[in-house]
């Protein structure tokens, strides 16, 4: 073998091809001012309406909200809120008057709404079994329940539904006023229907629920299963920041401008303890959902900016103009030979 071929057969180099040599047809767009400039206008002028219309559907969202846990706490026990909540002696009933600012159309929708109260503790979310929560045959899965999983001990009975989750649920309650003629509170299918048929077994019934020991929060039904206990399947989808509402039900009558509405509530939650805020809300809803200016306002922002660093751009490219490349100088435009 002479020395050509032995050199060419030492050689690593690739064979050329367009495809190994990244030179295959592609989209290469030139950034010239005016593509840039036209195209921070054409975001500008999108987002602005678009954020304006979200203002607009927002605005047109009729809520009220009231703070109850300090007016409904009596001035005795201002000092010790705890022993008021943890005492079966003492009266919990607490009236609140609200006037309604603009006509509420049907639906209307009651939330409760928590402050400082931090669902998404790592401990707490993972204190619950979703075996049990589905199969009655998995009552026994309260390994993950800790320190809520057995009615007095590791070995006695396991509790349905089990955890710091379900053991915590929400038991303030609601009636509602207007005049001397009660409002009847709609509570159903007010929990996403995917939970109530997937992650809660209709033949689950709740078992030692709030019993023995430390009492926690709501009792639960235990001749209903867990997946028509709606209140507890929406206390369960934990919130992700400590300041979250949640679904109480629905009123399905018109509620009129400067009508007086009566909330007789029982204050039952300890949120006194963790320094917690209790709020009751009415709220409409529209396309857009519940009253939010959070997307109205990022839309208008970001239209905005657009628009400035159009403007800017448009100043810079008529007082200080700069020659441009001649795009005939890239590496994509050249004719590329077969190697």
């Amino acid at each position: 073998m002479d020395a050509s071929m032995r050199t060419k057969s030492r050689s690593n180099k690739p064979k050329y091809s367009r495809f190994t040599q990244q030179e295959l047809p592609a989209w290469k767009p030139i950034l010239t001012p005016k593509w840039v400039i036209t195209s921070f206008v054409i975001i500008g002028i999108l987002f602005t309406p678009a954020g304006l219309l979200c203002l607009w559907a927002s605005e047109h969202v009729v809520e009220i909200m009231d703070r109850y846990d300090e007016d409904c706490l009596p001035k005795p026990f201002s000092s010790n809120p705890d022993s008021f909540i943890k005492s079966k002696n003492t009266n919990k009933t607490c009236v609140r008057t609200l006037k309604v600012p603009r006509k509420m159309t049907a639906p209307i929708f009651i939330y409760y709404q928590l402050d400082n109260f931090y669902q998404n503790h790592r401990r707490y979310v993972k204190s619950r079994s979703d075996k049990q929560l589905r199969d009655p045959d998995d009552a026994d899965e309260t390994d993950d329940c800790k320190p809520k999983n057995n009615l007095n001990g590791n070995n006695d009975e396991p509790i349905v539904p089990c955890g710091l989750v379900a053991w915590s649920l929400f038991n303030d309650t609601y009636k509602l006023y207007k005049g001397n003629n009660a409002i009847d509170i709609d509570k159903k299918d007010i929990a996403w229907e995917s939970d109530k048929k997937f992650k809660f077994g209709s033949e689950v019934y709740p078992k030692n629920f709030q019993k023995g020991g430390l009492i926690g929060g709501g009792q639960l039904d235990e001749s209903k299963p867990l997946s028509e206990q709606e209140d507890l399947i929406v206390w369960m989808k934990t919130a992700a920041l400590p300041t979250f509402r949640k679904l109480y039900g629905k009123i399905n009558i018109d509620l009129e401008a400067n009508e007086t509405i009566t909330f007789v509530i029982q204050n039952n939650y300890n949120t006194y303890e963790f320094g917690g805020e209790k709020k009751i809300a009415l709220s409409t809803a529209n396309w857009i959902g519940g009253k939010n200016d959070f997307f109205g306002i990022s839309f208008l922002t970001i239209g905005g900016i657009c628009f400035f660093v159009a403007i800017n751009f448009i100043l810079i490219y008529v007082l200080k103009p700069r020659p441009l490349g001649d795009p005939a100088y890239l590496s994509w435009n050249r004719n590329q030979g077969a190697q």
